[in-house]
């Protein structure tokens, strides 16, 4: 009897940047290396069959995914993205942004048929805006940043079986040190827990609380918090890491 094709996952990981004149635009993202190396060890161990990329330019991101559609997969799609970013992009090594909704879109049913069943899960480390989430306080009367009007275009734009999950919320910066950032950080102790066994609207919503009640920056930022956010246009309960 042959065995079941395995599930695939892309891991992406930029850590360095510079323009085209090779000059620094952004800061070196200490930690992002160790933190997504690990994930990538834990969903090996999971059955999944794991590419990890590091440094990438905006178009080699492209063209991983693109690559994507060509591959025989299983039963899910699982990709990680920990990079700069802003609101509905994330940068590559090359400092040029990619709109998140043009990838979620190439593996979408239209232009992707052979995917079309199969489950497109996404996790997103990256700043969302330059706002610093100072907690909330259930009383509080302080007005919330404003966001930009098209601030839920991104949502509207996932295409049918897939979920993303963000590390902040849309506007704020997402946290990141020498020891890995909060939301990836909750990921892998989720992933190594029992937790892993849970459908993943109830696995993201664990993250949240992780990240919520259990992380707090420290240093120049101390006090500030990070909350998490994830979006589903997933047809069923699905149990991606419950090998």
């Amino acid at each position: 009897m042959s065995q079941p094709r395995q599930s695939r996952a892309l891991v992406i990981v930029n850590t360095n940047f510079c323009n085209s004149n090779s000059d620094v635009v952004f800061g070196t993202r200490k930690g992002a290396k160790r933190e997504v190396e690990k994930l990538s060890n834990i969903l090996s161990r999971l059955n999944y069959k794991v590419k990890l990329m590091h440094n990438k330019t905006a178009k080699e991101i492209e063209d991983l995914y693109q690559q994507e559609r060509c591959c025989e997969h299983g039963e899910y799609f699982v990709s990680i993205i920990s990079s700069h970013g802003h609101e509905g992009v994330i940068f590559g090594c090359d400092s040029e942004p990619i709109k998140l909704t043009w990838i979620f879109q190439i593996l979408s049913s239209e232009k992707c048929p052979v995917l079309t069943k199969i489950p497109k899960i996404f996790f997103i480390q990256a700043c969302r805006g330059s706002e610093f989430d100072q907690g909330v306080e259930c009383d509080s009367g302080e007005r919330e940043p404003e966001c930009k009007p098209d601030c839920f275009s991104d949502y509207l734009s996932i295409p049918p079986q897939t979920a993303v999950m963000f590390a902040c919320s849309p506007g704020y910066v997402a946290f990141l040190n020498i020891f890995g950032s909060m939301f990836l950080q909750a990921l892998l102790k989720v992933l190594e827990g029992e937790e892993r066994h849970l459908a993943l609207n109830r696995l993201m919503t664990r993250i949240n609380w992780e990240v919520a009640f259990c992380c707090q920056a420290r240093g120049t930022y101390e006090g500030c918090k990070e909350m998490p956010c994830f979006v589903t246009n997933l047809l069923q309960e699905v149990f991606p890491f419950s090998a």
